[in-house]
This record gives structure tokens, sequence and C-alpha cells, in this order.
């Protein structure tokens, strides 16, 4: 069921603890925690706290934790002190797009120059 933490799920289990991850923030309702396989000097995943599948998925069922995962993002990216350079927010939605954690998640990149298009 939406919202409800899954088994299976590498990212459900980083919020209950069962696996360590380098948390840099943490709210009410979202973790944020560094990538493992970084893209960039910074590379920071922003998370629900409830499980939905993907970003629209959780844009539909809880568009004000949505708001909060972006509102996250902003708050990373100010403490990394990107947020004067720039820096990319990226959700990959479906296999196609590259997800490969289906718990929606807001990939927080810079530190770099981010060419357009992204490849």
């Amino acid at each position: 069921m939406a919202g409800e933490p899954q088994d299976d799920c590498l990212f459900c289990k980083i919020v209950s603890g069962d696996v360590p991850a380098t948390i840099v923030r943490e709210t009410e309702t979202t973790v944020a925690f560094r990538d493992i396989n970084p893209q960039a000097p910074t590379h920071v995943l922003v998370i629900p706290k409830a499980h939905h599948r993907d970003a629209a998925a959780l844009a539909a069922a809880a568009p004000e934790i949505a708001a909060d995962v972006l509102r996250e993002a902003g708050e990373v990216a100010a403490e990394e002190k990107i947020d004067s350079t720039g820096y990319r927010i990226v959700f990959n939605t479906g296999t196609g797009a590259g997800q490969t954690v289906w718990h929606a998640h807001a990939h927080v990149l810079g530190g770099r120059g981010l060419n357009w298009p992204p490849g």
C-alpha cells in the first residue's frame, strides 16, 4: 500500500535504520543521505520517509510530501554550498530513465559543471 514501508525496499530500510547511510539531513517527512555511487562531487538523495514507488506516484498521493522533498533538496544544496554555483535536482521515473530503487527519490547534484542535455 502506498505510504507504508515495504520489506523489500532498500530506502525503507534506510528510513527504519536497518541499513546504514550517511545521513546529511532529516525532517519529519524526509531523509537526505549521500549516494553510494556519486556522479558529482555533491550527490545527495532526498527521499520521503513514506514509501511511494516513484515521483509521479508521490506527487499524486501526497503532494505536500513531494513539496517537502523539493524544499529539502534546496536545503541540502545550501548546506553543501552549491546553491550559489548551481545544482541539479533529478527524479528518475521508470527503468528507461534509470530508476533502480522503487522508492521516490530526488538526486541533488552539484560541485561541477553539469552539461545539457544530460546523457
